[in-house]
């Protein structure tokens, strides 16, 4: 919805934008004058720890004044990176022209059609159809007629924001479900379509859909809704034309969240409560979607597992032996209480042991094979393991440094499974292996249009030593002609939170910078999962200060080593990223050249002071809980905003969205107006908004390369590099 101003706030903002785009014309950037907030200081005071927080006020999103100075900061972005319109136009230009702006993904098979998705040239987003399967083998036949399933450029004309969390075709395939977005706030409305009409309705009793699926009537369909904290709490029954919808489970325990699923025969719902630390699931026969929904384990804090149906038996994975799980099978037995026991877990067959030095991170489950995605090493292994029993065989990968992750699978009697393929040098591949042999076979690498030669570029991975002695990997990536003997500018990327890996992943946007004389570099920092489990324990809660420390001490190792100069040192991060750049420039501002900080997470105490928040009371495993003094004093010690002061800071590019759930403007918007006003350095601040997104940013392929484009442009301009 568009946002209501005074006539007042617009005629400030009006008059603050034309003078700083006047100001913008042919004067230098570093001569306009950037906004300053008005200090309004509120006590936010705990544990007898004085804090005086001058910009608490921004947090009004509605307030005229707030919009006043959020449009007037917006403005002064704009002016500031007027100069540099041609060389971030230029950039864009490259950017698409990578693109191959037709193109299709690689369909797969599920029952009597084939599923798939593909672009248009000039078109923003994806269109999917399907398309029947040929003869008794069911095979693909791309001269076959497509059916529209959803065309998202239609749904995009009307909204200027359109992000789709899931679809879901009805077992009977009439029926299309799926989730919609508007605005960027995570507000899922659900819909169900005719396929064969294109009749279209919004679910009217689901304003928040955030998972959904099927039942085997296709009359039934289960949905997760959340609350205003955003907390995914509650399953609802929906059932076609019916009159109401049915409460059917509701999780009270605010550090959970709930998430739905289907097994890959069918033939199994599974709902799960997830907190940080604890996982416990149910389990409920698809045909019988009025029936209990039975819970696999009692649950225990701590416990950690994950269940993965097939036929009348499921595969458990459970950290009961150690952090990085071990995977057991066990018969689902009928009955009223518990699935399994303890003493059930304990005696189950063992198809793959808890290891210190290797992680179980997922598993599917085919009629023939169980496929499990092992990280190990910094990097991915994909396991095949016969359902009767024999020997496994591993997918082999010749690439050090790489991604290989399980794709969505749709058949449960397939005898390949899918996964995509990618490194730092190597487009985004996918592949099938067979289950028999773990023999794969390529079925596509995305192409780069303008003749991308993978020749021309090299990857590297460093092991670096931590304050504390522990050796954390970086992986790197430059082009081998513009790679010097001295220093050069380097971009240092990490994230290192909730136990994500931050994996190396090829980008074709990113060739803009390495083809620049850039080096483009990730810390594999603790708090991710980049080496298992217990890889993130030792980056969260009391040990937090590990993420940024393993921070500082690649981005040293990396100058000290002759990749790059604290002058030509850029790091970017987003959202917990964010956080993780804010707290290594406290530890460090004269070690880097420029921050580029994404919907950064920043306020870190006010924020996680605030149970009426999305994330925050959920999020108490992760960062802690400040209203416990020595939980707060974790916080205390690295929380960005809180932890600056008077000096000279690097440049400051902070990247936001007005819609952003997950971390609210505000903490972008306060972060830059006290860095301003303590900063004595004459390096620029910039703080840039989109006032249409949420916290993923523009939602259409080319808007998005846009947002690209003007980063790159920040960071070149401080590198020097912009033509």
């Amino acid at each position: 919805m568009p946002l209501m101003h005074s006539w007042r706030a617009l005629a400030q903002t009006a008059a603050l934008a034309a003078s700083l785009l006047c100001a913008a014309g042919p004067a230098s950037a570093d001569s306009l004058a950037a906004p300053v907030a008005a200090k309004k200081p509120r006590d936010v005071s705990v544990h007898g720890d004085r804090r005086i927080d001058d910009y608490f006020w921004l947090r009004e999103k509605d307030d005229a004044e707030v919009q006043a100075h959020l449009r007037a900061e917006a403005a002064y972005a704009q002016a500031w990176f007027k100069p540099y319109a041609a060389a971030e136009e230029r950039l864009f230009d490259e950017m698409k022209a990578r693109v191959q702006q037709r193109d299709q993904d690689v369909p797969q098979r599920e029952g009597r059609h084939w599923y798939g998705s593909r672009t248009e040239v000039g078109q923003q987003y994806p269109i999917f159809f399907r398309r029947p399967a040929k003869g008794p083998e069911r095979a693909d036949d791309p001269q076959a007629p497509e059916q529209l399933l959803l065309d998202l450029n239609e749904l995009a004309r009307t909204r200027k924001f359109v992000n789709l969390n899931a679809m879901a075709v009805s077992p009977d395939s009439r029926l299309l479900a799926y989730g919609l977005d508007s605005s960027g706030a995570r507000d899922f409305e659900l819909h169900v379509r005719d396929i064969a009409s294109g009749e279209d309705r919004v679910v009217a009793t689901t304003p928040h859909a955030d998972a959904f699926v099927w039942a085997a009537d296709s009359r039934t369909l289960f949905y997760i809704r959340h609350n205003e904290a955003r907390r995914s709490h509650q399953l609802w029954r929906h059932r076609l034309g019916a009159t109401a919808d049915v409460l059917v489970h509701e999780e009270a325990d605010e550090l959970f969240n709930l998430q739905l699923g289907k097994s890959l025969d069918g033939r199994t719902l599974m709902l799960g409560a997830v907190a940080k630390d604890t996982q416990d699931w149910r389990v409920l026969p698809a045909d019988q979607p009025e029936g209990r929904w039975r819970e696999v384990l009692p649950r225990a804090a701590g416990q950690e597992y994950a269940v993965t149906p097939f036929g009348r038996e499921l595969l458990l994975r459970i950290n009961d032996r150690g952090p990085n799980f071990r995977l057991l099978r066990l018969p689902m037995r009928p009955g009223a209480g518990s699935l399994f026991s303890a003493r059930d877990v304990k005696r189950a067959p063992e198809l793959i042991p808890h290891r210190d030095a290797a992680m179980v991170e997922q598993v599917a489950a085919f009629k023939t094979h169980a496929v499990a995605q092992i990280r190990e090493g910094g990097s991915v292994k994909l396991r095949l393991y016969p359902i009767a029993g024999g020997a496994a065989r591993e997918v082999a990968f010749k690439e050090l440094a790489y991604s290989a992750v399980l794709a969505p699978q749709r058949e449960f009697d397939a005898t390949r499974v899918r996964f995509a393929y990618n490194s730092l040098t190597t487009p985004t591949s996918t592949y099938e292996a067979d289950l028999a042999t773990g023999q794969p076979h390529l079925l596509k690498v995305q192409p780069v249009q303008g003749g991308y030669d993978a020749s021309l570029y090299a990857s590297e991975r460093l092991w670096v030593t931590a304050a504390d002695g522990v050796k954390v990997p970086v992986s790197m990536v430059y082009r081998k002609d513009k790679r010097r003997a001295s220093p050069q500018p380097l971009l240092l990327y990490g994230y290192g939170s909730y136990g994500f890996p931050t994996d190396p992943r090829f980008s074709s946007a990113r060739l803009s910078l390495l083809d620049r004389g850039v080096v483009y570099a990730i810390a594999h920092v603790r708090g991710g999962g980049d080496l298992g489990r217990r890889w993130y324990q030792d980056g969260k809660l009391g040990k937090k200060m590990n993420t940024f420390t393993d921070f500082v001490a690649c981005a040293e190792a990396l100058v000290s080593q002759g990749y790059t100069l604290p002058g030509q040192l850029i790091i970017h991060g987003g959202s917990a990223g964010g956080l993780l750049v804010g707290a290594a420039t406290n530890l460090r501002p004269d070690l880097f050249k420029a921050v580029v900080a994404q919907v950064p997470f920043v306020d870190v105490i006010n924020t996680m002071l605030d149970a009426s928040l999305p994330l925050t009371t959920e999020e108490y495993i992760e960062w802690g809980n400040p209203n416990k003094a020595d939980e707060y004093a974790w916080m205390r010690a690295y929380s960005p905003y809180d932890n600056l002061k008077a000096g000279a800071y690097p440049a400051l590019l902070a990247k936001t969205a007005i819609n952003d759930s997950q971390v609210p403007y505000w903490e972008a918007a306060k972060y830059v107006a006290r860095l301003r006003s303590l900063n004595t350095a004459g390096s620029p601040v910039l703080f840039d908004i989109n006032m249409t997104a949420g916290h993923g940013g523009a939602s259409g392929r080319f808007d998005a390369l846009r947002e690209t484009a003007r980063t790159y442009t920040f960071m070149l301009q401080q590198w020097g590099l912009n033509e």
